[in-house]
């Protein structure tokens, strides 16, 4: 008994799986690329929202500090015109240590004001170079999305046409013969190998000689010892005579 119809199943299996395994990474690779853009996007208006709220935050405090300032300018001139109305070495000596803290504070809280400027200057650059990248990923994606989408749902068309393909050749496959190349593909990936003299077409590996005898009868499946993948004889193609040479 041939089992010629098996081997042209099986070969037809292996040729719509390999097309299916190609058609699911293309598509993984496609989504994942769209959800990676997607996510960089959502994760920039992340940051930015969070910018431009500390940026909010610190140009309240900084007019905070400007009031501040402002009162202590006028206490400072307070002081010193109460230092100028002293009427005696202590009076003077009082006010006098009283402007100095006074000078000191208002110093202090001037430093405060610059180091606060130079960190609201630094933040609006960084929201102004994450708006700038925003804006060009918002871009790309939009240009790109439909573009992406079609190509998705066109292979997704393909998919469920080659899916379909399958189950029909799956049913020309004996089921026992079947649940081996199912066990066989999960762990190795392609199933089934074939010889023509002696070494496995997958792996390369020699064959004992009697293995090789029996699959050359044609009648039955053999199992490669290496790679265990399902084994069949396959006769060498002879090369067709060139027939401009002959006719010469």
């Amino acid at each position: 008994m041939t089992i010629t119809p098996q081997i042209e199943a099986l070969e037809a299996l292996a040729s719509v799986d390999a097309e299916l395994k190609e058609l699911n990474d293309a598509l993984t690779q496609e989504r994942e690329a769209l959800r990676g853009k997607q996510s960089h996007l959502a994760g920039l208006d992340e940051r930015l929202e969070r910018g431009k709220k500390s940026i909010e935050e610190m140009e309240r405090t900084r007019a905070d500090l400007l009031g501040e300032l402002r009162q202590m300018s006028v206490q400072v001139e307070r002081s010193r015109e109460k230092l100028s109305r002293c009427r005696n070495e202590r009076e003077a000596n009082a006010a006098q240590r009283e402007l100095e803290e006074l000078k000191k504070l208002y110093r202090d809280r001037e430093q405060d004001m610059e180091r606060l400027d130079g960190l609201i200057t630094q933040a609006r650059e960084e929201t102004r170079t994450l708006q700038a990248e925003r804006d060009a990923l918002a871009s790309e994606l939009g240009a790109s999305e439909n573009d992406v989408m079609g190509r998705l749902a066109q292979a997704e068309t393909t998919l469920a046409e080659k899916t379909s393909q399958r189950a029909a050749l799956v049913k020309r496959v004996d089921a026992q013969l079947y649940r081996r190349y199912e066990l066989v593909r999960k762990r190795r990936g392609t199933a089934i190998a074939y010889t023509t003299t002696g070494t496995c077409s997958a792996c390369h590996m020699q064959l004992q000689p009697m293995l090789f005898q029996k699959l050359l009868r044609g009648d039955e499946f053999g199992q490669c010892p290496s790679c265990h993948r399902i084994l069949y004889f396959r006769p060498e193609m002879r090369a067709e005579p060139d027939q401009s040479s002959e006719s010469a």
